[in-house]
This record gives structure tokens, sequence and C-alpha cells, in this order.
């Protein structure tokens, strides 16, 4: 199997991923169309963006791709997978589908849980639409994912049906450096209701290494998502993500991104809010260190009559890492009614550290209401100097500002959620692995988390430990 780096990518790739998968005319001709469309695009189409993006920090000499890599599961992952062997979940290893367990009730309902090159035979409707609904001329990479996605996972949950157990999307890069084009289709039909929760980790590698993903998600009348995406990667990788969400009539999604790991992530975020009473609430938590680079745009288009949307994004800064946050509300001449709310928040622990917000507003209609805010900062010297006279230490005192920072948007979350949210700041912060592996540790943060906003609860909790 031949492998070609990023900056050689050409038809024959291109060829040799349609023909390993036995795909579609119409698939093939898409492929050639959207290569074709990258060729010619610049890294970033927008002036004002492209003075602060780091996105050349991808290297396309070190980044290589092929149809197959190593299937092998690596060491730090393996007590992670032995948690998910009875949840409903599938596994990618690179390119490779590792594991896929579906409970038979919910196959029995209709629920399907497959590699994409499965769903392409079987299900080639939903993700031929999937596939239209992305526009490779709006973004470079857009494009490239088009053209070469040589793996990805899909989705689908029928009409009327509800999941009450999560469904985990669990992806790993493989141990050979090969990198991955993932190309990942959610689709939720009328009145069905589900949690996803998606983790992406990497192994440590020699040379640079990417998981580019596209990801597209319809949400249909009525139907309600609840996502999480945790990204622990090792930062000697690359994260590039598209996520485009189509929300019908009343639908609703809350999607909740931990951005901890790579030396660059890169997340470009669509929601198009199409159907009156839509809603999309979309919560980021960055926490880098060292030099990591995270470049967000979040943009909300609010297409039809009384939709509702919310963007809220945090940053923790240490060392010399950055953050650039981009983030639009575009309310349409039909979107009379609609509230929307976008907001980016900084804050620096250290000197070097640098973040950029760039928020904005296009309204073409009347009787809305619609505001953004951004704000960067270096944490405050006299809250850490009032902690430390309360006997913390220096550390103690700026995570204690930081728990203080992130706790208004922790209160949208589900407690699960806040208690991976808070492991992974904390396992950071002490320089240990990136997981959610449950351990004794987590255990404690899934104790508090579970009581913190419930009254009830702490009466309870009272009365065990008297």
């Amino acid at each position: 199997m031949s492998q070609q780096t990023l900056s050689k990518i050409n038809p024959s790739l291109i060829e040799e991923i349609s023909s390993s998968s036995n795909e579609p005319t119409w698939l093939q001709d898409y492929r050639k169309n959207s290569l074709s469309i990258y060729d010619k695009l610049p890294i970033e189409t927008s002036p004002l963006y492209n003075k602060y993006t780091d996105v050349k920090k991808m290297d396309p000499e070190q980044v290589a791709f092929s149809t197959k890599t190593d299937s092998s599961v690596p060491l730090f992952l393996q007590k992670r997978l032995r948690e998910l062997e009875d949840q409903t979940c599938i596994i990618q290893i690179g390119t490779n589908i590792h594991k896929i367990n579906l409970k038979d009730d919910l196959a029995s309902q209709g629920v399907v849980l497959s590699s994409i090159s499965d769903a392409i035979k079987n299900n080639p409707d939903l993700v031929k639409k999937a596939l239209e609904s992305s526009n490779s001329n709006e973004d470079k990479f857009t494009a490239l994912n088009n053209a070469a996605f040589n793996s990805g996972v899909f989705l689908h949950i029928p009409k009327n049906v509800t999941v009450h157990d999560p469904i985990h999307l669990l992806c790993c890069l493989s141990e050979d450096g090969v990198s991955v084009i993932s190309r990942n289709i959610i689709f939720a039909e009328e009145n069905s209701q589900a949690t996803i929760v998606q983790e992406l980790y990497s192994p440590k590698s020699q040379k640079q290494q990417a998981y580019l993903e596209l990801l597209n998600t319809n949400v249909e009348p009525n139907a309600h998502l609840d996502v999480t995406s945790l990204q622990m990667m090792d930062q000697s990788a690359v994260n590039f993500c598209t996520r485009r969400t189509d929300l019908a009539q009343d639908a609703k999604v809350n999607w909740y991104s931990g951005l901890f790991g790579s030396m660059l992530s890169r997340y470009k975020i669509e929601y198009f809010l199409n159907g009156t009473g839509a809603s999309a609430n979309d919560s980021e938590v960055v926490f880098g260190n060292n030099e990591q680079d995270f470049d967000i745009q979040t943009n909300v288009n609010h297409q039809n009559h009384a939709t509702e949307g919310r963007v809220v994004e945090k940053s923790i800064l240490r060392n010399k890492s950055k953050s650039l946050f981009k983030g639009m509300i575009r309310i349409k001449e039909n979107a009379s009614k609609s509230n929307s709310f976008l907001s980016g928040r900084s804050i620096l622990l250290d000197k070097d550290a640098k973040s950029d917000a760039i928020p904005g507003l296009e309204i073409f209609t009347n009787d809305v209401k619609a505001t953004h805010s951004a704000s960067v900062a270096q944490i405050d010297e006299e809250q850490v100097f009032y902690l430390q006279s309360r006997c913390l230490s220096k550390a103690e005192a700026e995570r204690t500002i930081v728990e203080g920072f992130l706790e208004p948007l922790s209160r949208k979350m589900s407690y699960q959620v806040r208690a991976w949210i808070a492991y992974l700041i904390e396992s950071k912060w002490e320089g240990r692995e990136l997981t959610i592996n449950t351990d004794e540790e987590l255990a404690k943060f899934v104790e508090v988390e579970e009581t913190r906003y419930n009254e009830d609860s702490e009466l309870e909790q009272h009365y065990k430990y008297r």
C-alpha cells in the first residue's frame, strides 16, 4: 500500500482509495472534483483571519496518507477500550474499524452504527445527502476531506427512537505515523434522542501525524442530540476538524467540546438553524500549554423564524500557547424573532501566552436579539494574593481562579461531562497522560459533580458521611 505526503497528494491516491472500497461512480467523480478545488484554494480565504492563523504549522512534507494503516491498539489505550466493552461504541484505530458494539435492542429498533465504507453500500442515499451538503469551495480542508477521506464512521438513529445510554465514537491514530482523513456522518431522525461522546487520541510520534475530520450532523424535526467531543491527542499530532450541523424545526443540539491535545488544533464549526424553533447550544473549553495553537471558528446561521443560538468559548493558556477564536452570528431575512449569543473569553496564566478573539454579527432583519462579547486578560494578581493569604499556594490559587472562570459554563453541562473536563484539566496541570480512564481520581470528580448543583443530593451526602 503506497503512501503519499500531503505536499504531493494527487489523483492516484484518490483512485486507490476508491478502488480499494469499490466505490460507486458518483462518489469517484465527487472525489475528483473536490481534489481539483483543493488544489486551487488558499489555506485561508479570509484576509482578516489570514494574518492570525498558524495553519502552516502543519508540515505537508511530514503528514502522509495511505489507504490502510497499522491496526494494533496502542498500549495507553487498552484500559479505556476494556471500559467500553459493554458500551455502545465504535472504535477506530488509524483507518481501521477495530470494533463495533451495538446492543441488540438498538439494532432491532433500526439504529445503525458502521464504518463509512459500509454506509456507502448500505445507506447510499443518506451518505450522498451528507456529502452534497458540504461545499468544497468554502474551505481548502473541506475540499481535501471530501476528496481523500480514507475512513470514518456512520450513525443513524431512526424516527421516534430514544437511545438512553451514551454512544461512544473513539478514534486513535495508528502507531505507524500515518495520518487519517475521516468522514463522519450522524443522522438523527424525527423525534429521536441520543447522547454521543467522541474521543480523539494519538500515540507519541517521531514525525508529525494528522487527524483530519469532516463531521456532518443532520438533526430532523423535534430530535435532540447531546454531543461531547474530547480531543486528547499527543502534542506531536495535528488535529483539523470541520463540523456542519443542520437542524430542522424544533430540533435541538447541545455540543460540548474540550480541546486539550495536539500541537495545532483547527476547528471550523457551522450551525445551520433551518427550521422554526431550532436551537443550538455550543460550549467550548480550551486548555493550552507549551507551544500549542488553537484556531477555532464557530458560526451560527439563523435561517428561519424564532431560532436560538448560544456559543461560549473559554480558553486557559499557559507557557507560550496561543488561541484564536473567530465567531459569527448570521441572522437571515426570514429569521425574525431569533435570539443569538456569542462569547469568546481567555485567561492567560503566563506572560508569553497569547489570545485573539474576532466575534462578528451579520443581521439582515428586524425584531431579533443578538449580542457578542470577547475578553482576553492576564490572571488577576490581586485575586492570587488574596487566595494565598488564605493558605493556598500560588499554583492552588491559580487553579481555583480557573475553576471559577469555567464555572458559569459548567452549569450547562451534565455532571459526567463536567467531571471529564475537570479531570482532564487536572491531568494536564499535573503533566499526566490525557485519557478519561475511570480511576480513583476520576471517580472523585464524578462524585463532586453529581452533587454540585443538586441541593437534595448535597443533603443526602451530608447524612451519608455523618
